[in-house]
């Protein structure tokens, strides 16, 4: 979340059969388990009817990777992942449950949630295996309906991603290592750097890839850029400082972030220039202004939606809770409840969000 005042491909490996990853097989092979459980909850009824024909976004498409500045499945096509990015679960665990992801999957039609386990904060550094072990069950949940995660090192301060190495090699080779063999995963390394260079924030991912592709070398590796994922314009910069000396490793996209209603022209000139020339995922976005909160501004959020919609560019809106804040997209008290499911339990974002996931 912004805290601010200003706002040549290589060849997917395969086992040899039909070009599916080992992972992708995996994935494909679960898909009878997780339309069984899923079943209900489309049918809308308690008797389990057949298991649906469609496949899930995790079985459709198996091992992603990056193709030139795309995002691919394990067949070598683009696709765009669209979903949402949980609170910090240090406060919002409680809105992350069997039924909010029944209806994450199944009602709002996610491809993909982002996990983002705090650093600070109340977060990881007060119980690092606690906090582990929750953002997996989160995880594990999300592959269960099918849907991808992303696994978000959600540094915020300080915005030097140096000052947690230690804690972040500790974190990424535990995921890493559970998650080696799962197609489902994307490691994202660096929520939002602020304050300090692009060669700090370089040198930082040349260090933590390395851990995460000794354990699962083909996953896709999501790198925060300057000024809270801004491509640096936050810090009067731009796209070009990553673009002029990119992280040297493969399979990575860079992450870009904004907030509609403070993050008008440049940023959203700057996202169209970055992905002509950078594989690029909006990892974290919301409607109203740089702090998830105030009026929300529907009509430029269309016009990013727009351009990510073009371009094939991936998302993960802020946020899956129920914070008092406009950006939440439930309404406040709804995660001590049962009901998930429709439009009465959400804000005004929230409706809007879930219709566009939906699209």
């Amino acid at each position: 979340m912004y805290q601010r005042t200003t706002s040549p491909t290589e060849p997917v490996p395969t086992d040899g059969r039909r070009g599916f990853t080992r992972k992708a097989l995996l994935a494909a092979s679960a898909l009878g388990v997780v339309t069984a459980l899923l079943a209900p909850v489309r049918a809308g009824a308690a008797p389990a009817p057949a298991a649906p024909t469609a496949a899930t976004p995790l079985a459709a498409n198996g091992q992603l990777s990056v193709c030139g500045r795309q995002l691919c499945n394990a067949s070598g096509q683009a696709v765009a992942l669209n979903g949402m990015s949980t609170h910090g679960t240090q406060w919002y665990a409680q809105c992350v449950t069997d039924g909010s992801l029944n209806a994450l999957a199944t009602d709002w039609r996610a491809d993909v949630l982002r996990v983002s386990t705090y650093v600070q904060e109340g977060g990881y550094e007060t119980d690092p295996a606690g906090f582990t072990a929750r953002a997996q069950k989160f995880i594990d949940a999300a592959h269960a309906r099918g849907m991808y995660a992303v696994i978000d090192w959600h540094m915020l301060t300080p915005g030097d991603p140096n000052a947690n190495l230690a804690r972040a090699k500790t974190f990424f080779t535990a995921m890493a290592k559970k998650y080696k063999d799962h197609p489902g995963v994307l490691y994202e390394i660096a929520n939002e750097p602020s304050g300090v260079s692009w060669s700090a924030i370089k040198s930082y991912s040349e260090q933590i890839i390395p851990v995460i592709r000794a354990q699962d070398p083909d996953a896709v590796v999501l790198v925060g850029t300057r000024a809270w994922s801004s491509f640096g314009v936050s810090e009067g910069s731009n796209e070009s400082e990553v673009v002029n000396n990119p992280v040297r490793a493969s399979n990575i996209m860079y992450t870009f972030h904004f907030y509609a209603a403070s993050h008008r022209e440049a940023y959203l000139s700057a996202l169209d220039r970055a992905s002509d020339k950078l594989p690029v995922f909006v990892t974290e976005f919301g409607t109203q202004n740089y702090a998830g909160e105030g009026a929300n501004d529907f009509a430029m959020s269309q016009r990013y939606l727009d351009l990510m919609k073009r371009k094939k560019i991936s998302w993960t809106n802020w946020n899956y809770s129920d914070d008092h804040r406009s950006g939440a997209v439930f309404k406040t008290g709804t995660c001590n409840g049962s009901n998930w499911t429709g439009t009465g339990v959400l804000k005004e974002a929230g409706v809007w969000i879930r219709e566009r996931i939906r699209q």
